[in-house]
Formats: C-alpha cells, structure tokens, sequence
C-alpha cells in the first residue's frame, strides 16, 4: 500500500507553504459544507461531519472557519451548491490516477482536469477505467514518538486495524472505512500519537517509478492536478521511493 499515502506524508511534514494554506482551508471548507448538506450540521450524528472537523483540525484550520463553514451549509449563510465528482485517468509511465473533486461548474472542472493530463503527457479516462485498480480503505498516519514501532503496530492490529506499514518512526494503520473512528479512538486511548486519519483510495497494485525524470513527471502531474480549485484529493498507483519524492522541489 504506497503512493499518494507517502506523499501525502512526506508534505505533510514539510509543511504547507503560506501561498497553498488559504487554498487548502478552502478545500477544507468545502468538505466540511459538503458533510453538513449530507447529513446535518451535528457532529454527533454525521460521521462524514465529524471526519472533516478532525481534518481540518488536523491541518491547523482556525476554529472560526470550521464554524463558518458549518453554519454556511446549515443554511445560515449563503454557499454554492457542489456537486461531488469522481475521474479517473492515466498519467505519465502509465500511472493510474483517482481524483475526488467538488464543483459548482461540472464543465469547467471537467475541461480544467483535462488540460492538466494533457500537459502531462497523461490522457482523462472514461468512468470505470481505473477506479477496479483501487480501494476505499481508512488510513491513520501515528508518529512512534521514540515508542518501538513493532509494538505499537500490534497494539494497532489489536484496535481492530486490517494492516499495517511501519516505516521508520511512523505507523500507517489501515482499517475499513466503517471502522476508522473506532480505531482511531482507540490508538488514541493508548497513548498514540495521530498525526492524521483520512478515508483515502488506496491501488491495489502499484507501478515502480525509480528514475528521478520518471518519478518528477508524476508527482508533477499529481501536484497540478491538487492546485486546481475544484480537485478535493489526488491518488495514484505509483510506487515511488521515498528518497526521491524528498528530493522533489516541484
């Protein structure tokens, strides 16, 4: 289970540059008024609700913004309908892509989306294409904290976690969608360090990329796809190594 998981990561602990943050509160925002139209504005009820809160928590989003957000959708503010919207496609190095995205103006996402591939080298696929190549799985990102990560990884298998990938001092715990929060929360009750928790769509099978080029291309692509306004998430089947999505500067 690799690729866009560990890029996400290794972002993460670089760290959000100030010019993407107001984006990446938008996009947060959106989700949270996305949940809220779903299922209610009551975190207690809607487990779509409380996911995104624990996000946009986890990405250091002012408080006043989440309950702006919340109240936006409730109805209590003006908002824009979105619709939510699933492609799929192929990037460079035949790279299968997934991206989630929300948009008030289907046809400009579309035609957005699709100039991104373009560029790339890459081509937008019809509905079905890709999507049998990935999963729907929930992912909790624990740093070990100096604790041994083999001994946490049992304690994580012990929660009720499907799998998981020990990488350094970082954990990735896998579970099923249904079962993230009751995992969560019991990592939590012992101790662990969550650094994220997210419903992500992880491949099935991955494509080696070990060239640095090869390995620019796609990230590249990733990146420009994720920049676009409307794009929630980006996930991909490339298995890239660590060293060298470090390395990459954009």
């Amino acid at each position: 289970m690799s690729g866009h998981s560990k890029w996400a990561q290794i972002k993460r602990q670089k760290g959000v540059a100030d010019a993407k943050r107001g984006q990446v509160f938008t996009k947060l925002g959106r989700e949270l008024m996305v949940a809220v139209r779903q299922g209610g504005p009551d975190p207690a009820g809607n487990a779509r609700l409380r996911l995104a809160i624990q996000k946009a928590r986890e990405n250091n989003m002012p408080l006043d913004n989440i309950d702006r957000a919340v109240k936006r959708a409730a109805g209590a503010l003006d908002g824009a309908a979105l619709e939510e919207i699933t492609y799929e496609g192929y990037g460079p190095h035949g790279v299968a892509v997934m991206i989630q995205a929300l948009s008030d103006n289907r046809n400009r996402t579309v035609a957005e989306i699709r100039n991104v591939f373009t560029r790339a080298n890459g081509s937008l696929g019809e509905s079905g294409s890709v999507s049998w190549l990935f999963e729907q799985k929930g992912v909790i990102t624990v740093d070990a904290n100096g604790a041994d990560p083999e001994e946490l990884a049992l304690l994580a298998i012990d929660a009720g976690a499907d799998d998981v990938k020990v990488d350094e001092q970082t954990l990735e715990v896998y579970t099923d969608p249904s079962s993230l929060e009751t995992v969560r929360e019991a990592l939590e009750r012992s101790n662990m360090k969550i650094e994220s928790s997210e419903i992500s769509l992880l491949p099935k099978t991955t494509v080696p990329i070990t060239g640095e080029k090869e390995a620019t291309s796609v990230l590249r692509l990733i990146d420009k796809l994720d920049d676009l306004d409307d794009v929630q998430e980006v996930f991909s089947n490339a298995d890239i190594p660590a060293e060298v999505m470090e390395g990459y500067g954009g």
